[in-house]
């Protein structure tokens, strides 16, 4: 029997920086940010809720056009791979860091702080597409609305 192993990290949270962009000396845009999920739990002991804020290293590639839309706060679907690299550092120590790498970004609408929904929380748009679907032509937005019954027109998109 073959060995299969799975890879897939699936993130909804808020930014907690501006994402950032840089290019490789070949040209090729890296956009960084870090992701804030958090979990809450009741304690068994004290009976009082409790929260942990867990961060999380985002990189994404080729979508420098992205970045100016990934603002602190911002609410946001990650779906990728975690992969774990490592460098030396200034001092020539030897670091390692793991991050998760990005196939597709949605952006959600929100911005974090408030415990309500705002009119536009849950209106996601997407904005990055899948490496398998990369190579295709995009779909004009009006195909992409129909298939959920409605179109969507400029007053839909959020920027």
């Amino acid at each position: 029997m073959a060995s299969r192993s799975v890879n897939k990290v699936i993130l909804v949270g808020h930014l907690g920086r501006d994402a950032e962009t840089k290019f490789t000396p070949g040209g090729v845009s890296v956009t960084k940010f870090s992701v804030a999920t958090n979990r809450r739990w009741k304690d068994q002991q004290s009976g009082e809720w409790k929260e942990e804020t867990d961060w999380t290293n985002v990189v994404l590639w080729r979508a420098e056009n992205l970045a100016t839309y990934l603002t602190k706060g911002t609410q946001l679907y990650v779906e990728g791979r975690l992969q774990t690299r490592n460098y030396e550092d200034k001092d020539g120590k030897k670091v390692y860091t793991t991050e998760v790498v990005a196939d597709e970004v949605i952006l959600l609408g929100g911005k974090g702080g408030g415990g309500g929904r705002t009119g536009d929380e849950f209106s996601q748009q997407p904005v990055s597409m899948p490496r398998s679907s990369a190579s295709r032509a995009p779909q004009p937005a009006a195909d992409m609305g129909e298939s959920y019954g409605q179109g969507i027109t400029d007053d839909d998109v959020p920027f």
